[in-house]
């Protein structure tokens, strides 16, 4: 059936004599020339082409499949025994995949394929893609042999859809990202994807509901559904969140669909009872590829819990903080003494036998309920490791003492442009920021047009590449069983775990007023009238900005009210004439950099920039750190003006990067989103009577601006939130892994530099100010993008600083200091840098939820005023709705039928009980009818008065609780709308956190020799336990510094 001449594509001589038969072959084919059992291979679909027919003994493909499997090169090589199941159907093996197989994987496995083929119980066939002239391709000059087999497979995948007539779905399955990412959105009917997927547990039904998403599944609208359901833990073969997973597909009948119904917890999945929503695409884990196994934080079993399994039991099954995590067993003898406190443990096994898997105790966290402990777990729970810089870090950094103080060298003065005397710098930061990345510019030239600058820290110059501090920077977080990058700056939402060492970040490499420093600097010429861009200039600079000036100060100059003046620094030393000079000299430099930004965002509006604002909210804390206030704060004009000029610097370095390192640029690529998950936002828009479009950032953004609501703001709000939620998260990649028009950039979100973070920690005399979601998620309508503007902070920035180093010295024919990363190197930080950025924004997301938990837990939301608050219904479930809480910019869920299966019901004073009913919903809206014939109907976007409480969790974070007690509009009180208006004033809080914190303080004290006890209890050290000093050894010795760094 397989002839030996049909293989030979390998690399080498080989591999060219194979190239050189297949073109010998390709002419003889159109010659009439070939042998009958070199036609390609058949199908059911074209039975009367005669070329389709004559092939492998006749053998046809099965009628009854839904689509054809043409496997990979590569998934031949590694699945091949996957590819034996006879439950697997209608595939079709390529002529170029076998021949792959026969001369990279040696005789044997290249016999197994043959007898496979040869089989008639198998249903599969061989395509001689190779011999078929419509489907041979030759291989381009610089191409490897890996792609090249790849484009044959797929461009032969796509010529036999179209020979079945566009009737038969064709899926490619492959392990090339970079196939994924190019042909999956290519070829209508022909889908390109992975073999594997990536098992995500439902966390709200941990026990019944995961999925897996196949890559590439979704990248075209169609038909197939790209999440599997995988339903019950048994179906999940011990499989744990997050491991790589190879899933059976179950037939039809056996599709189950996900539960629609609100839930709060595993405990809910037995009681609901709700009917799940229609059948979806439903499979069973059949394999693990990969195992996710991490540390755990968990927490021990109760003393009832534990007597009741006996005086004498070692085997303790612990609960994950992690809800989507199943309980683990440990031995141990200490259960009860570890009952009160956060432990983290690892798993080492899980035996097919058993319904738990096997774990050790690895360390204690702190007690439960401790705001130190409670910290600590998120940041085990992201694999975010805080240990101070070592020694030999610290040793490379510069010194800045009063006794030696810093200055700029010699050198360095001959090889930068000095801007200290010629341009007016100056940086719009928040109160308080000492990680100053940015500083702007504005003049006017000799021959009357514009030049802006933006100014970024040149942290490259302290940062060489392979430095100690440097390797830091990339490789610092450890992690089980491997190095994990730490990649950028964690900020949570009392404090920040900085990614380099503080002389750098909050000093030498901050762009401080009145002080010498450091910059790398992109400078526009504009012109005069219309603010065209007519040249540019990058270059490595010296500045000394003016002024540090906060956003509100740069807010009332914009409106023209001076007298803010007085709160400015650098204004209090000047007498009148000096200082009226100046001052007019910064509001016309202000006035003139918020004109261009208008100009740059009206500019790239026309192109279909996208604007999604996030919820902005502000926790008002005393100088104790506790909890006051939660306020929600609107943007300024000034923050967008910021942006702007960040925005255009990031580009126009994307842009350069690329010219000159076309196949080794990082970039910042965000895919367009899928369009499934906008069905809930066009739902509710429809709700409203509004259309939104979404094919296009262009087209949404348009919808976005029309669907307001003259009556209600907060709609317009919420359908943009609801867009927000429905994007795709931007990443850095490599630009060699993948082709130019994959560079695209549906939208972005652009984080407004307060102090460099979401969560931005300013703090004053009396309070404390964290601002929650402060960002411009935007369609930035840009060809090309990347981040430059955050060396700081970011690990993806400092790479961008060396590539338009690299860049410029190229322009300037001169030697490229320090080796770049290669395109498979880069595409591989990348990978680590994304998945960095992740975990910051998760430990983000869960220490906001702490200290939002906190500001509640400790009110009575029976008496407190402030626990009742307006709701605004987002979205309707078989039980209850989604709420959204202006107040304090809290999402959550609302029952509308109790775990008693009473419904709620609204009297004639519109105040909430709870009755026997039954609920009844609709499109976009739910009703509550009682047995006695009282109803209640809540709508889309209306608004109710809820209560706001905590439900707390021993094993587990706290959360925050929402009931619906009024379906009427919540009144503010005059005293409250007094608190609101003016944020900053003192209320009779602050003496109560203050006592709070006193008796804090009083049981921290105690603490601290329990935790001395309890440690000799647990047989543990005070200080590096011999287990760390080992796990540092072992990690050390898997990283071989010297010759991957050039050390």
């Amino acid at each position: 059936m397989l002839e030996a001449g049909w293989f030979g594509s390998s690399e080498g001589p080989q591999g060219a004599e194979a190239e050189a038969s297949s073109r010998r072959n390709l002419a003889r084919r159109r010659t009439g020339e070939v042998p009958s059992w070199e036609l390609p291979a058949s199908c059911c679909r074209c039975e009367a082409d005669i070329d389709c027919f004559a092939a492998t003994d006749g053998k046809l493909l099965s009628s009854d499949v839904t689509h054809y499997v043409i496997p990979d090169w590569k998934v031949v090589q590694d699945y091949l025994e996957i590819l034996e199941f006879p439950e697997l159907k209608g595939i079709i093996f390529m002529q170029t995949a076998c021949q792959a197989v026969q001369h990279q994987r040696g005789r044997r496995q290249y016999n197994k394929l043959r007898n496979l083929l040869k089989d008639a119980r198998h249903d599969c066939i061989l395509f001689a893609n190779e011999f078929q002239q419509c489907c041979y391709l030759p291989r381009e000059g610089g191409e490897s042999m890996e792609k090249w087999q790849t484009r044959s497979i797929y461009n032969a995948a796509v010529w036999y859809y179209h020979h079945c007539q566009d009737r038969m779905p064709i899926v490619m399955v492959t392990e090339d990202e970079e196939a994924i990412q190019q042909y999956g959105s290519e070829t209508e009917g022909v889908f390109v994807i992975s073999f594997k997927g990536i098992l995500n547990v439902n966390k709200h039904r941990a026990q019944i509901e995961a999925f897996v998403r196949l890559q590439g599944a979704s990248s075209k609208d169609s038909d197939l559904v790209s999440d599997i359901l995988i339903h019950g833990m048994k179906a999940r073969n011990r499989s744990i969140h997050g491991d790589v997973v190879v899933v059976e597909l179950l037939p039809k009948n056996e599709w189950k669909g996900r539960t629609v119904a609100l839930c709060e917890n595993d405990c809910d999945d037995k009681a609901s009872g709700e009917s799940p929503s229609e059948p979806m695409p439903t499979g069973r884990v059949v394999g693990i590829l990969q195992k996710n196994w991490r540390d755990y934080v968990v927490t021990f079993p109760s003393k009832e819990e534990v007597q009741s399994q006996g005086k004498n039991a070692q085997k303790i099954l612990v609960t994950p903080w992690d809800y989507r995590i199943p309980k683990i067993r440990i031995s141990t003898q200490q259960a009860e003494t570890l009952q009160d406190f956060r432990v983290v443990v690892r798993i080492d096994s899980w035996e097919s036998t058993s319904v738990y898997p096997n774990g050790h105790f690895v360390r204690v966290l702190g007690r439960i309920g401790d705001l130190e402990g409670e910290i600590a777990t998120i940041l085990v729970e992201n694999s975010i490791s805080v240990i101070p810089f070592s020694e030999a870090q610290m040793c490379e950094m510069p010194v800045n003492t009063p006794e030696n103080p810093w200055k700029v060298s010699p050198e360095e003065e001959q090889k930068r442009k000095d801007l200290r005397k010629s341009h007016l710098v100056f940086s719009i930061d928040p109160k308080g920021c000492e990680d100053v990345d940015d500083t702007l510019s504005v003049r006017t030239l000799n021959n009357g047009n514009l030049e802006l600058g933006v100014h970024i820290a040149d942290v490259t110059h302290f940062v060489a590449p392979n430095s100690y501090i440097d390797i830091e920077a990339r490789t610092r977080s450890r992690c089980r069983m491997c190095v994990i990058h730490r990649a950028t700056t964690y900020y949570l939402a009392d404090r920040r775990y900085d990614m380099l060492p503080s002389v750098l970040s909050a000093d030498l490499c901050s762009l401080l007023g009145g002080v010498d420093r450091y910059a790398v600097s992109i400078m526009w010429e504009l012109d005069k009238a219309s603010y065209e861009i007519k040249k540019v200039w990058y270059g490595r600079t010296i500045i000394r900005s003016a002024y540090k000036l906060f956003y509100e100060a740069a807010q009332e100059l914009l409106d023209g009210n001076l007298s803010v003046v007085d709160d400015i620094p650098e204004f209090k030393d000047l007498d009148e004439k000096s200082r009226q000079a100046k001052l007019e000299e910064l509001v016309w430099a202000i006035g003139k950099l918020t004109d261009i930004a208008r100009h740059v965002r009206a500019k790239r509006d026309g192109c279909g920039a996208l604007e999604l604002e996030g919820v902005e909210v502000r926790v008002q804390l005393d100088d104790k750190k506790n909890i006051h206030d939660l306020i929600p704060k609107q943007p300024l004009e000034v923050h967008e003006t910021v942006a702007e000029c960040m925005i255009l610097a990031n580009h126009w370095v994307a842009k350069k990067i690329w010219e000159s390192f076309p196949h080794q640029a990082l970039l910042r690529q965000h895919p367009p989103p899928h369009q499934e998950f906008f069905s809930e936002l066009r739902e509710c828009a429809k709700a409203k009577g509004f259309f939104i479009d979404t094919r296009s950032n262009k087209t949404l953004a348009d919808s976005l601006d029309n669907a307001k609501d003259p009556h209600d703001p907060i709609v317009n709000r919420l359908l943009r939130s609801m867009a927000t939620q429905a994007m795709s998260n931007a990443l850095y990649f490599s630009t060699g892994s993948c082709a130019e028009e994959e560079f695209h950039h549906y939208g972005e979100s652009y984080h407004i530099p307060v102090c460099g973070c979401n969560f931005v920690l300013v703090i004053l005399k009396e309070f404390l100010f964290i601002l929650i979601f402060c960002f411009l998620f935007e369609g930035l309508a840009l060809d090309k993008y990347t981040h430059f503007t955050s060396p700081i902070r970011r690990y993806s920035d400092i790479v961008v600083h060396r590539l338009l180093m690299a860049a410029i010295s190229k322009d300037k024919k001169m030697e490229i200091k320090g080796n770049l990363f290669s395109n498979k190197d880069l595409e591989e930080l990348c990978r680590h840098i994304n998945n960095r950025n992740r975990a910051a924004q998760h430990s983000q997301k869960q220490s906001t939820e702490l200290f939002q938990c906190m500001y509640f837990k400790d009110k009575d939301p029976a008496t407190e005023e402030r626990c009742i608050s307006d709701g605004v219904i987002y979205s309707i479930r078989t039980n209850g709705v989604l709420l959204f809480i202006p107040r304090f910019g809290i999402k959550g869920a609302a029952y509308l039928k109790n775990k008693d299966g009473l419904v709620i019901s609204c009297g004639p004073d519109s105040c909430s009980e709870w009755k026997p009913g039954s609920l009844q919903r609709f499109q976009n809206k739910i009703t509550s009818t009682t047995t006695d014939g009282e109803s209640v109907t809540f709508h889309l976007f209306d608004h109710v008065t809820v209560r706001i409480s905590i439900q707390a969790s021993r094993c587990h974070s706290d959360t925050i609780r929402l009931e619906i007690i009024s379906n009427k509009p919540y009144k503010i009180p005059n005293t409250e709308l007094i608190h609101q208006s003016s944020p900053l004033l003192k209320s009779e809080l602050v003496k109560e956190v203050t006592k709070s914190v006193e008796e804090a303080q009083l049981a921290q004290e105690v603490k601290v020799n329990i935790i001395q006890e309890e440690y000799q209890e647990y047989c543990q050290t005070k200080g590096t336990s011999l287990y760390t000093l080992l796990e540092e050894i072992r990690d050390l010795a898997l990283l071989d510094v010297s010759n991957n760094y050039g050390i």
